[in-house]
């Protein structure tokens, strides 16, 4: 099992989410963000992802755009940044955050940090998969740490071992968050 350990970076990336979404701005907002999936947004999909304004293929041959954004993509397909910025929020909200509510009960009484990873994990491999994962059965009985650490196993792509998703699933790297490196921070 990797050496999966909190850090300062990690700490305050959920301090800052969690100022965003508890200040006065946040409260006038209409279209306000619960405050993991600003977290998730900010600190793991959008710096892993990387950000294309032209559909291109994936490494494993699925076509996308923006920020690792595979909805509804076709070939010479142009996006905008505010067009990446509304279609990133409004897919993780609907897509991602409402089902892991609906699959794991108590999913929003969970630490914020927690909830982002698993947010992360399911926007890159899916909420079937995700729902059905030993990090979330974990979770269910009380393990979050333990779930933190059991979604570091999903780190293939075609296949096998991918180094980027092992640095995005554990520790990160020097510019990056990784998911269980928050998710054990705000535990």
């Amino acid at each position: 099992m990797p050496k999966i350990r909190p850090t300062k970076r990690a700490a305050a990336a959920i301090a800052a989410a969690l100022a965003t979404a508890t200040g006065v701005a946040a409260w006038l907002s209409t279209d306000r963000l619960p405050p993991a999936v600003d977290l998730a947004m900010t600190a793991l999909v959008r710096p892993w992802e990387g950000r294309e304004l032209r559909a291109y293929r994936d490494m494993v041959g699925v076509w996308t755009i923006c920020d690792g954004d595979t909805d509804n993509v076709r070939p010479g397909m142009v996006e905008t940044p505010a067009g990446c910025d509304k279609r990133l929020r409004t897919r993780l909200l609907r897509d991602y955050y409402e089902p892991l509510k609906r699959c794991h009960p108590g999913f929003t009484d969970r630490p914020v940090s927690w909830q982002a990873a698993m947010l992360s994990l399911a926007y890159n491999v899916g909420v079937s998969a995700t729902c059905r994962s030993t990090a979330l059965r974990l979770a269910a009985a009380g393990k979050l740490r333990e779930s933190c650490e059991a979604a570091t196993r999903f780190n293939r792509a075609g296949g096998r071992v991918v180094q980027g998703l092992v640095n995005r699933r554990e520790m990160g790297d020097a510019a990056r968050i990784g998911e269980a490196e928050l998710c054990v921070s705000g535990l």
